[in-house]
């Protein structure tokens, strides 16, 4: 039996805007493609009991969470006609301000892309074991908890 290779998820740090584009413009060859939607999860300077978030260190367990988001990818094709998925999240330190989170799909027409993209952003929240601990500007930290929109 041939074993699937696991796509790249994590990534040390911050995911740089270069990337980013790198990303997209790959994708100006692709001419069966008719829409991609993006998303961004950006790090916030929330306040929580009036010290403010300074960074959030993130960890996770990190085969079991490829596992699940292979699970999430291969869940996601069958229920969307998409053209291709990128998921990549950061690992360690991202400072307020700074991206965490990138989800890039593409597709035909662009409903899908907008069914997916939400599809896929809950999938992740609510199942992968992904750990973000809210260091403070002041003295301390907390461990966030996910929110659910689905």
């Amino acid at each position: 039996m041939k074993t699937k290779k696991k796509k790249k998820v994590f990534v040390e740090g911050p995911i740089s805007p270069e990337f980013i584009a790198n990303s997209i413009a790959k994708h100006q060859t692709k001419t069966t493609i008719g829409a991609h939607d993006i998303f961004l999860g950006q790090v916030r300077a929330d306040i929580i009991d009036e010290k403010t978030v300074a960074f959030i260190d993130y960890s996770t367990y990190q085969e079991m969470a490829e596992d699940k988001l292979d699970e999430i990818r291969e869940a996601t094709f069958e229920k969307f006609d998409l053209t291709c998925m990128h998921i990549y999240h950061s690992l360690g330190k991202v400072a307020a301000g700074e991206i965490c989170l990138f989800v890039f799909v593409s597709a035909k027409r662009r409903r899908v892309v907008f069914d997916a993209i939400t599809h896929i952003v809950e999938a992740i929240k609510k199942d992968v074991p992904i750990f973000g601990k809210e260091v403070f500007e002041e003295e301390g930290h907390v461990w966030k908890e996910n929110q659910f929109e689905g």
